[in-house]
């Protein structure tokens, strides 16, 4: 079964058949609301919003491991990852969406695995690709089939937020390797693969990264809005294709940008 995170932009899923919501009691805390358990084209998923559904939850006080075992607990078995970035590189416009195949952490202080406390044996987990190539091709393929847009391939800068980078850590993110940057990204990324979750990020270019283009002097919030609002309608119509398209053969990956 699917499971959606819903980042900024997308607290709520409106092509999600709603049948019920569910508030889950799990080991490590409260999740950041009750699971939305519905249909998309007549096919089981689940939602969470990352933020909480009044988006009051900032990106450093998010129970990762709360939302991502409440997912697992209720039967999911893949996650897809929704949220807003900042491009650093220079072809990522406002408003393009991105399926990134690797992430640097920049996070802190961050509750990053499940194998801690309570006797837990120290275990490690390989992480050389942290996003699943099947889904990450799923998502690619449900794109292509709408004519949607999708830039496939880059990497992912988490940082701790909730304030946005200096233009000085934008460069120093771009000569680290970086095209992206968000704040959500790490731990859930991990947490889910220690879980065994297939897991996937669709990143939607909200603004250009601090002192990048129309950012060169500062981020203007006033056009942030309008851009996520048009974007995130075409990364719903992807998930509602992939969600039709779950027992479909994959198509090949479309080559990175």
């Amino acid at each position: 079964m699917l499971a959606i995170i819903g980042g900024s932009g997308l607290t709520m899923l409106s092509n999600l058949d709603v049948s019920h919501r569910e508030v889950v009691r799990t080991p490590y805390g409260e999740p950041s609301g009750a699971v939305v358990f519905g249909q998309i084209r007549s096919q089981p998923a689940l939602f969470l919003p990352r933020h909480g559904h009044g988006h009051t939850i900032p990106p450093h006080m998010v129970n990762y491991r709360a939302n991502l075992w409440a997912l697992h607990h209720h039967g999911a078995t893949g996650i897809i990852s929704v949220a807003s970035v900042g491009g650093i590189r220079a072809d990522l416009q406002p408003g393009e969406i991105v399926i990134p195949d690797q992430i640097i952490d920049y996070t802190s202080g961050r509750k990053a695995t499940f194998f801690e406390g309570n006797g837990s044996a120290v275990t490690h987990v390989d992480f050389t690709e942290p996003y699943d190539r099947d889904l990450r091709q799923r998502i690619a393929a449900a794109g292509a089939a709408l004519g949607i847009a999708i830039k496939s391939g880059g990497v992912y800068a988490a940082t701790q937020g909730p304030r946005l980078e200096t233009a000085a850590e934008i460069n120093r993110l771009e000569r680290d390797g970086c095209d992206l940057v968000g704040m959500t990204g790490m731990p859930e990324a991990v947490l889910a693969r220690e879980l065994g979750l297939p897991y996937a990020a669709i990143s939607v270019v909200a603004n250009h990264a601090a002192g990048r283009g129309s950012s060169a002097n500062g981020i203007r919030f006033e056009s942030l809005e309008g851009v996520l609002q048009e974007a995130m309608g075409r990364v719903r119509a992807v998930i509602e294709e992939l969600a039709g398209r779950r027992n479909d053969r994959l198509a090949p990956e479309i080559p990175g940008c």
